[in-house]
């Protein structure tokens, strides 16, 4: 599962391709590199403005496990049914790229993602409150042709901007849970 993704824009690149204004103040953006139980930018409505927060990446688990839970796989959870269908916790995750491991255990190597059409793009996201502050989680879907060979499992699911005012609406999960088309990805070298 995607366990690492890059936002290496500044903050108007950010803004223009969310269609967003911010939230409080946005004089320091999160690291670009963003990890479980750091900070990462959401794109969510307020009312009927679309604003961007930095926020904590990884959802409290669910009780007897450990560790954040930063993906959502499976839809149809109770874990996450409420959230997927409560438009207001939906959020749009910008990226400027994604990592996936390849290789056996310690020979293994970062293998990053991009949408060169879209310098800035978003994963479908979701969000919520909790005791130390606003935390999301993203999407994931089964892997297209370019991602299944690094990681069979799973992608994020990223959305074609046509889509952002759909997910964040409410549109039905799985119905936008998707991979992404292979050929509009690249792979870095």
């Amino acid at each position: 599962m995607c366990n690492r993704y890059r936002l290496a824009a500044d903050t108007h690149a950010i803004l223009i391709a969310m269609g967003a204004e911010p939230l409080g103040e946005h004089d320091r953006l999160p690291p670009p590199e963003v990890f479980p139980k750091r900070l990462g930018w959401i794109v969510r409505h307020a009312g009927a403005r679309r604003v961007t927060e930095p926020i904590c990446w990884g959802f409290p688990p669910p009780a007897g496990a450990s560790g954040p839970v930063t993906n959502v796989r499976n839809l149809f959870s109770p874990f996450w049914r409420s959230a997927l269908a409560n438009p207001a916790q939906r959020c749009l995750v910008p990226a400027t790229g994604f990592c996936e491991w390849e290789g056996s255990a310690g020979q293994k190597r970062a293998r990053w993602f991009s949408v060169p059409a879209q310098p800035v793009f978003a994963f479908a996201g979701i969000w919520r409150q909790s005791d130390n502050g606003g935390v999301f989680a993203m999407l994931t879907c089964e892997p297209n042709a370019l991602v299944a060979p690094i990681h069979p499992q799973a992608m994020p699911v990223i959305l074609h901007p046509s889509d952002y005012g759909h997910w964040l609406d409410g549109a039905p999960a799985e119905a936008l849970a998707a991979p992404f088309p292979a050929d509009q990805m690249a792979l870095a070298a």
